[in-house]
């Protein structure tokens, strides 16, 4: 399997471990909107790295706006030529991919809903197969890694190595305040599988309001995701399609400017040292963790047998009431965050039934 290739090396204004930013309208809606859109990015100081605009557009319902097609990819051709900018656009057809490659689109990608149907992603593989072009994959709209795996393994598969993840965020089934909530330990886990894979977190669809872009911009660059995707308008009042979570090309500039870029590495010799100290610290205290789960486990296991054995069911509702109970007091007393306290404990209840379960299943 070919190594893949970070973004930073896409192009060669791009220095390695920069973040890259993709900016551009959510839609491509006519020329004029496309080039001014693109004049208000040619403002901001560094410039940005790619320009993006929908020209397809996957929408759930077809009396909304479907994108203008084909057309649009000329108003991109001329942002590149009048601009210098790289031009992505989402592909979800082979004809899309064709199209592109038509008129030398630098960077496609693979939209969410591509991503969580297999045979469409396969049908994609195959169109760009032996061709050399950098290649974004958003996540699916659910929260299925194997997915997102699998859509980077079938573009593996065919040659293409030019390969970088985009994190868009999961549809979420409970009231939430962002459009797609973030659950960051999914691009992390991601990254644990592939290491030289670069993500780029795709800002405006996880907020889907512009009050909280900028804290989702941070908050990526603040874990190193490799670069930021955000959607910018001439004019987002008037925009066919996610209009609430554009921004103008003044307000991305501002944006730009509040943000604290982070460095992965630092070369100072003292902060590593006390890193490294920390971290030793971090791996005693982790140790201590396991021996006590171990040890609380093995009262688990004594526990099954004495239920098994005495004819007691193993769920007992009071016992698991007053955990959550005593456990969060204690949480709240020492300012531990309870979301992360009460997921825990669920963790821990959970691997108890478990072991609980398979004594009286031998038994």
């Amino acid at each position: 399997m070919n190594d893949i290739i970070s973004i930073q090396k896409w192009f060669k204004k791009t220095k390695e471990n920069e973040s890259v930013l993709i900016c551009g309208p959510c839609s491509a809606e006519t020329e004029e909107q496309v080039l001014n859109t693109a004049k208000g990015l040619s403002m901001l100081e560094g410039g940005i790295d790619i320009f993006r605009a929908g020209i397809w557009k996957p929408r759930t319902s077809p009396s909304k706006f479907q994108g203008v097609g084909i057309k649009g990819l000329d108003w991109l051709v001329k942002v590149k030529e009048i601009y210098k900018f790289p031009l992505a656009v989402e592909v979800a057809l082979p004809i899309h991919v064709e199209e592109c490659l038509k008129r030398k689109i630098d960077v496609l990608w693979i939209g969410a809903r591509t991503t969580s149907n297999p045979f469409s992603t396969q049908e994609i593989c195959e169109a760009l197969k032996g061709v050399d072009i950098p290649i974004l994959i958003k996540n699916p709209t659910n929260p299925d890694i194997s997915l997102w795996i699998g859509a980077i393994e079938r573009l593996l598969k065919f040659g293409n190595n030019k390969i970088a993840a985009v994190h868009r965020g999961f549809y979420p089934f409970e009231k939430n305040k962002y459009r797609n909530i973030p659950k960051w330990e999914i691009p992390i886990e991601l990254k644990s599988i592939f290491p030289d894979l670069s993500i780029i977190c795709d800002a405006s669809h996880i907020s889907g309001s512009k009050q909280y872009i900028e804290k989702t911009c941070q908050d990526a660059l603040d874990l190193h995701m490799d670069g930021l995707m955000i959607e910018v308008h001439s004019n987002p009042t008037q925009a066919l399609s996610d209009a609430k979570q554009q921004l103008t090309p003044e307000e991305l500039i501002d944006l730009i400017s509040c943000l604290k870029f982070r460095n992965e590495d630092i070369s100072d010799k003292n902060f590593n040292h006390q890193l490294k100290l920390l971290r030793k610290q971090i791996d005693s205290i982790d140790t201590q963790l396991v021996d006590l789960l171990m040890q609380r486990m093995k009262i688990v296991d004594k526990i099954g047998h004495y239920k098994m054995d005495n004819n007691i069911s193993i769920l007992q509702i009071k016992r698991w009431a007053e955990i959550l109970k005593t456990r969060t007091k204690l949480a709240e007393e020492n300012q531990l965050d309870l979301e992360f306290i009460n997921n825990m404990l669920k963790l821990i209840h959970e691997e108890s039934i478990r072991i609980q379960k398979e004594i009286f299943k031998k038994k």
